[in-house]
């Protein structure tokens, strides 16, 4: 089968990877892809967001599926395009991406299907905003209502911290993202980021996960678009997951169907985990950045077949396993980071730090140029390792980790501490 990825990032790396090892596969191309995807994929320069340029590709190769990775092109609607031209494609169309591009879209169908999540209000006038907010109090949550990268959401400890969330979000800190914005309550708990693959009918539960979206150690500094993960998640117990299935992804596949945009694609859950049991803190319509690289990791057998099979409406036949070790990844990014930084950086060791047992390394923020790799983003590279536990994981993530030079790259040193923390009882 001739496969087209679309994406540059980590996430896609994973995915690379992953398809690159199927038995299926006669081509994989992906577009623009990045240093590292062009070790597995033969890179081509397409404008994602020219979908005819990407159809025309795709009819010329002859491609059987094309996989969308990031979100942006799923919201702007690149799978109706490309289903339009009898191309097929793995994920959403517009109409069901809004379970991720638009934040209050997902709240009100929450509200109106009984599905648990933190009480809300909706918002396109900053004063009316502010005068919620005050009512309320804090802690309290507030987000961009559009796509932002994985940065729209400030959780506010403070009044004053909530009240300038608004002033940025409406004052254009976040594009047209926080044309509109959601406040919510703070919702006390465990997070953690659970995955269905979705055939518009039917969903598969995957593996889980924990992501780490503070830049800094102990969930320090500014929200990113996540420093690192684990999977799987230990307070994401048997129970926990079927509950999860049951009261939020059934009856949002359910609604969906029912508003004639029925989902299929990865559905992927953010989840806290109360004393009530999982509620959805959010909607993303594709794999995470970078769970998706510990799933992958952990996943057994051929990916294709079940990309396939949610394409198909074939979901209610089909199975996955899973290895039972755990996989982690830490995230290297460049300094300053979710900020202003620096590109065209230098990177070495990279290859020597993949000699490490258990050791995979994606690349996401890169290029190559002369034979070197250099930092082309704010995330760069992910080095992911498993292990018979958490902590062996993590000790060879840190020990790649440290075996390479990039004096203009930081990355967090605690990655797993909760998982680790639970398997020495703590």
């Amino acid at each position: 089968m001739n496969i087209l990825l679309l994406g540059s990032g980590g996430r896609e790396h994973a995915l690379a990877w992953k398809i690159a090892d199927s038995t299926l596969l006669a081509k994989l191309w992906c577009a623009p892809g990045n240093a590292g995807i062009a070790r597995v994929a033969e890179c081509v320069s397409l404008d994602v967001a020219d979908h005819a340029a990407v159809i025309a590709f795709c009819k010329s190769n002859k491609v059987d599926l094309v996989v969308v990775g990031p979100e942006a092109p799923l919201a702007a609607g690149i799978v109706d395009d490309l289903a339009a031209a009898g191309v097929k494609a793995f994920g959403p169309t517009k109409a069901a991406a809004q379970l991720e591009s638009s934040k209050g879209f997902t709240k009100e169908l929450c509200r109106d299907n009984n599905i648990p999540t933190a009480a809300f209000a909706r918002f396109s006038d900053a004063e009316a905003a502010k005068a919620y907010i005050v009512a309320q109090g804090a802690p309290i949550v507030v987000k961009a209502d559009g796509l932002a990268a994985g940065k729209g959401v400030v959780v506010a400890m403070t009044l004053d911290e909530a009240l300038a969330a608004i002033d940025t979000m409406f004052d254009g800190g976040f594009g047209g993202a926080g044309a509109q914005v959601v406040v919510e309550e703070f919702m006390r708990g465990e997070e953690a980021s659970f995955f269905a693959l979705c055939d518009g009918d039917h969903a598969l539960a995957l593996a889980t996960a924990q992501d780490h979206k503070r830049a800094f150690d102990g969930d320090e500094g500014p929200n990113t678009g996540g420093m690192g993960a684990y999977s799987p998640a230990p307070v994401m117990t048997a129970e926990m997951c079927n509950r999860t299935m049951d009261e939020i992804i059934v009856p949002t596949l359910r609604a969906m169907r029912a508003q004639g945009a029925p989902f299929k694609g990865v559905l992927f859950a953010g989840l806290m985990i109360t004393e009530e049991g999982p509620k959805l803190i959010e909607y993303n319509v594709r794999f995470g950045d970078p769970e998706c690289q510990v799933l992958m990791l952990r996943m057994m057998g051929d990916i294709l077949p079940a990309l396939f099979a949610a394409c198909d409406g074939q979901l209610n036949h089909f199975s996955l396993r899973w290895f039972p070790n755990p996989a982690l990844t830490v995230v290297m990014a460049a300094k300053g980071y979710p900020g202003d930084y620096a590109k065209g950086t230098c990177i070495d060791g990279v290859d020597e730090a993949a000699k490490v047992e258990g050791v995979e390394i994606f690349q996401a923020g890169t290029r190559e140029e002369g034979g070197r790799i250099l930092a082309n983003g704010g995330r760069v590279l992910n080095v992911c390792a498993s292990g018979k536990t958490v902590a062996e994981a993590q000790a060879r993530a840190y020990d790649a980790v440290d075996r390479i030079h990039w004096p203009e790259g930081f990355c967090r040193r605690d990655i797993g501490f909760r998982a680790v923390a639970r398997e020495k009882g703590g």
